[in-house]
């Protein structure tokens, strides 16, 4: 199947990452575009897909249509392929454009799915947070799951919990590299070199994520696992809990949800 991009900035350049390098997907099969042809193909260059200079040849060369352009661009963009789209598999991984939304703006019978990603997506372990209504026919459907579970786990999940799913998958890597960065940070403070300070505490973060995925023991119970009686640990925990550690978390969340 050919797969095309309208749309190739970060995110979506996320995915073909992951396609390419994760997932082993002929470079050729590919099709981008976006609204600047030259650093377009440039990018492109990086991955070894093909350019395109319009969405039209876009949609001409491809099967699947993963729309990857800001929100408030989609009506405007959608418009010149509308007609052309109804004979295709439409993948949306707009923010805040979901099923209802699209089948206002697209033709009558378009197969469509509105999906949001996560940038690990990049290196086969993102998260695709899906919503539950589409309107894609079963084979449509089939092909999407065997093309996307290859790079990241697919979540369906209803309308009114799309947002909050999104922000916690799709806000929170952003939040994790600052912790990764805070750690390391203190690393570098008492001795360590500064790559192996970003290692260790990578690798931490990554080794105890699939402790918990493979054992899925409540975190409390992991943490005091960790904690011993009187032990170093523990009087980390206590300082981050007189320092408001989890309140400032769920708070970030509270932010982006308003």
């Amino acid at each position: 199947m050919n797969i095309g991009f309208i749309g190739f900035g970060n995110m979506a350049q996320a995915i073909v990452n992951g396609m390419v390098n994760k997932a082993n997907i002929d470079p050729s099969l590919i099709h981008v575009c976006s609204a600047h042809f030259d650093s377009c193909q440039k990018n492109a260059e990086k991955y070894g897909v093909c350019a395109h200079a319009s969405s039209l040849e876009v949609v001409g060369n491809a099967e699947l249509i993963v729309l990857a352009v800001k929100p408030y661009q989609i009506k405007e963009v959608v418009e010149p392929i509308r007609k052309a789209l109804v004979s295709k598999i439409v993948i949306s991984i707009a923010a805040g454009c979901f099923y209802d939304f699209y089948e206002e703006i697209l033709e009558p019978q378009t197969q469509h799915i509105s999906a949001i990603p996560n940038t690990p997506i990049a290196v086969g372990k993102g998260i695709l947070v899906t919503e539950q209504k589409h309107s894609l026919q079963p084979k449509s459907l089939e092909s999407f799951v065997q093309l996307f579970s290859t790079i990241a786990q697919i979540e369906w999940v209803e309308a009114k919990q799309l947002s909050i799913a999104t922000t916690i998958a799709g806000c929170a890597p952003a939040y994790t590299a600052m912790y990764l960065e805070a750690l390391a940070d203190a690393g570098v403070k008492h001795g360590l070199k500064r790559q192996q300070a970003y290692d260790l505490a990578a690798l931490m973060m990554a080794g105890t994520s699939l402790l918990y995925l493979e054992k899925k023991e409540h975190p409390g119970i992991m943490k005091d696992a960790v904690c011993s009686p009187s032990g170093t640990t523990i009087k980390g925990v206590a300082s981050l809990e007189k320092n408001a550690f989890r309140g400032i978390i769920i708070e970030a969340i509270d932010e982006v949800e308003k």
